[in-house]
């Protein structure tokens, strides 16, 4: 059932600059505002560093790729709204997601300067909260004084559990990291807990959206 994961495995092993090219760029692309909603950054760098106990990939440079990536992507969003003020906000294609958006900036508003740390951890207002914070008037060294740190944990935070689990098993078994089927089978669990976890959210938010729209006020 995971043979179809040894190809892919053995290319990332032989061009592993590749895998670090693509946890850059999922972390990156997380962080945008919309794409960040699309692109499945965590689940990317949660399944990928499964290849680390066996030295396919290497841990710091994994741990590298995903936080450079994480300050590009969230430094760019916010220079963006810094630079267009509110209007970025009413523009598109926010504008095609008011719901988020006014999510995001009520978050930003309870939560104050420690929401850019929390809304780290928090999707999918995670690639919103960066724009927000610049539309908003947040001062640059405020954002990367608390946007940084947040980065410094959450980075590890994704990295390590993959290469925690993978590890104890190895080591629990007594078996070979080349070739056992765990790490394929990390890796299907976290794409599959996404999936369940996505549609999970996306039908929640389509019920609550839909019984909003249903409510009309009296008089």
């Amino acid at each position: 059932m995971t043979s179809f994961l040894d190809p892919l495995i053995s290319f990332v092993s032989a061009h592993a600059w590749l895998g670090y090219l693509t946890l850059f760029l999922a972390a990156l692309l997380e962080a945008v505002p919309v794409v960040g909603s699309v692109i499945p950054g965590s689940t990317i760098i949660l399944a990928l560093s499964a290849l680390v106990p066996g030295g396919e990939l290497k841990l710091q440079w994994v741990l590298l790729a995903a936080a450079a990536g994480a300050v590009l992507g969230d430094g760019s969003a916010y220079w963006i709204g810094h630079r267009r003020q509110r209007e970025i906000l009413t523009a598109w294609p926010l504008t095609n997601y008011p719901r988020v958006v006014a999510e995001s900036e009520t978050f930003f508003k309870r939560f104050g300067t420690w929401a850019v740390f929390f809304a780290r951890f928090v999707p999918p207002i995670r690639a919103f909260v960066p724009v927000t914070a610049g539309a908003l008037g947040m001062a640059p060294a405020r954002f990367y004084a608390v946007n940084i740190p947040a980065i410094l944990v959450w980075a590890p935070a994704h990295v390590l559990p993959g290469v925690l689990a993978v590890s104890a098993f190895h080591q629990y078994f007594g078996v070979p990291h080349h070739g056992h089927p765990f790490k394929h089978i990390w890796i299907l669990t976290v794409v599959a807990v996404a999936i369940v976890v996505g549609i999970a959210v996306w039908i929640y938010r389509r019920r609550n959206g839909a019984g909003a729209a249903t409510v009309k006020p009296r008089g």
